[in-house]
C-alpha cells in the first residue's frame, strides 16, 4: 500500500495524463484573422493556405477564418468582437494575421485566459507586454528580400529600382533595407558597378493594399516608377498590381520587370514579366503551433523563423521561400542560386557593419552583425536608399 503522501502527487499526474490525453483527443477547431481577402494573390491568400496546411496535416483540424479584417472593409468592428464570435463557434486557437491587430489581439487574449491566442508579426512577448496565453511568431522574410533585390540589380538596364511600400513601419523599413542589401551586393560586388549608379527608391502608398480614397493607388505609383526610368519594381504590399502594371507595360513594347509579394504563385499573372517572388510558407510553422496546441504543450514564446537554405522551396520544410520567375534570365539565375548558397553559408552576410541609417546614424558598426533585435526594430532606410523612413 502507498503512503498516504504520496497521493496528492499521483493524483496530479493523473490528471496531467487526463487532460493531455483529452487534448489529444479533441479536434482542434482554430480561427485566422486575415487583414486582406482570402484569395488575395498575396499576403492574406498565402496565410489563408497556412491554414489548409493544417487541416490536411492534423487529423480533426478545423479552421474558421474571417478575412478583410480592417478599419476600411468592417469599419466598427474590433479585434475582440471578431474573436467572440469565433470562440462561439469552438475556436480554441485564434492567429491573427497582421501587425495591425496587436493591441486587439492582445484584449482579446487577456479576455480569454483559457485560450491560445498567436499574433503573426507582432512582438509582445519580445516586449513583455504580452499575457501568457498569447505568442508571436514570424518568418525572417529578410533574406528573401535580399534575393528580391539581388534579382533585380542583375536585371535592370538604368540601375534604377523602385520599392513599392506598403505602410510605414519596423517591419516595412527592414525589408525594403534588406532589398536594398541584396541590390546593392549584385550591383557592385557581382556587376562591378559604382555605387553612385544605383538608384534604389522608396515610395508607400499608406496601407497594405489599395484602399481607394485613403492610399495612393499602387498602379498609379508603379507606372510613375517605369516613366521615370526605374525598370525594376519591387512590390513590398499584399497585392500584384506592380505586377500587372510591369506587364501592361511589356505589351506597350517597354523592357520593365517586377517582383510581386507574399505568395508563391503571384508570378503566374504575368509570368512574362516576373523575375521571382518572395514568399511566406506558412504551412509548417502554423502547423507545429497547431499540433503544440492540441497536445496540450504549446509555450507562448517570440519566433522568428530562418529560411532553410537548403530546401528553400519545399512546401514541408523552409518558413519562407524564393521563387525564381520565368523572366529572370538563365545566367542571372545562376548567379541568384550562388547568392542564396553563400546567403546559408554564412559566406555573405550582408547585416554585417558598416551600416549606416539614412541620417548618417550608424546601424551597425565595422567588425560586428546586427542582432536580431536591432534588426526588428528598424527606425530608418538605409544609407543610400531615397525615400521616406517616416510618415509625415
Amino acid at each position: 500500500m502507498r503512503p498516504a503522501r504520496f497521493l496528492p502527487a499521483i493524483l496530479a499526474l493523473c490528471l496531467a495524463f487526463a487532460a493531455s490525453a483529452l487534448a489529444a483527443e479533441t479536434p482542434l477547431t482554430f480561427g485566422l484573422l486575415l487583414v486582406g481577402p482570402y484569395n488575395d494573390k498575396g499576403y492574406s491568400q498565402a496565410q489563408y493556405e497556412g491554414g489548409k496546411y493544417i487541416e490536411a496535416h492534423l487529423p480533426g483540424a478545423k479552421m474558421l477564418y474571417l478575412d478583410k479584417v480592417n478599419p476600411a472593409d468592417r469599419p466598427g468592428v474590433t479585434i475582440p468582437q471578431v474573436v467572440d464570435d469565433l470562440v462561439a463557434k469552438g475556436a480554441t486557437l485564434i492567429f491573427a494575421g497582421s501587425d495591425d491587430m496587436k493591441d486587439g489581439i492582445r484584449e482579446a487574449a487577456e479576455q480569454h485566459p483559457e485560450l491560445t491566442f498567436v499574433h503573426i508579426s507582432g512582438d509582445d512577448v519580445l516586449t513583455g507586454k504580452a499575457p501568457k496565453n498569447l505568442g508571436n511568431v514570424f518568418s525572417k522574410m529578410e533574406y528573401a528580400k535580399m534575393m528580391a533585390g539581388f534579382a533585380a540589380a542583375m536585371t535592370t538596364k538604368t540601375g534604377k529600382i523602385g520599392f513599392l511600400g506598403p505602410l510605414i513601419n519596423d517591419e516595412t523599413r527592414r525589408l525594403a533595407d534588406a532589398a536594398y542589401l541584396g541590390a546593392r551586393y549584385a550591383w557592385e560586388t557581382v556587376r562591378g558597378q559604382k555605387p553612385e549608379a544605383l538608384s534604389f527608391k522608396v515610395t508607400w502608398i499608406g496601407f497594405w493594399f489599395n484602399i481607394p480614397g485613403v492610399t495612393s493607388d499602387p498602379n498609379q505609383v508603379a507606372g510613375s516608377f517605369f516613366d521615370q526610368g526605374y525598370d525594376v519594381v519591387i512590390s513590398g504590399i499584399d497585392t500584384p498590381e506592380a505586377l500587372t502594371v510591369a506587364s501592361t507595360r511589356r505589351k506597350a513594347g517597354a523592357d520593365v520587370y517586377a517582383l510581386p509579394y507574399d505568395f508563391k504563385d503571384a508570378c503566374g499573372g504575368a509570368p512574362e514579366a516576373c523575375l521571382g517572388v518572395p514568399y511566406f510558407n506558412w504551412g509548417p510553422p502554423l502547423l507545429g503551433i497547431a499540433k503544440a496546441v492540441a497536445a496540450g504543450s504549446y509555450k507562448p514564446a517570440f519566433e522568428w523563423l530562418a529560411p532553410d537554405f537548403a530546401a528553400l522551396n519545399d512546401p514541408d520544410k523552409s518558413p519562407v521561400g524564393f521563387m525564381p520567375g520565368q523572366a529572370l534570365a538563365a545566367e542571372n539565375k545562376k548567379a541568384l542560386d550562388q547568392f542564396v548558397a553563400d546567403l546559408g553559408s554564412g559566406k555573405v552576410n550582408l547585416f554585417a557593419g558598416p551600416l549606416a541609417y539614412q541620417d548618417g546614424t550608424v546601424f551597425v558598426p565595422a567588425g560586428r552583425t546586427a542582432t536580431d533585435k536591432e534588426l526588428w526594430f528598424c527606425p530608418q532606410l538605409l544609407k543610400g536608399m531615397e525615400g521616406a523612413s517616416a510618415s509625415k
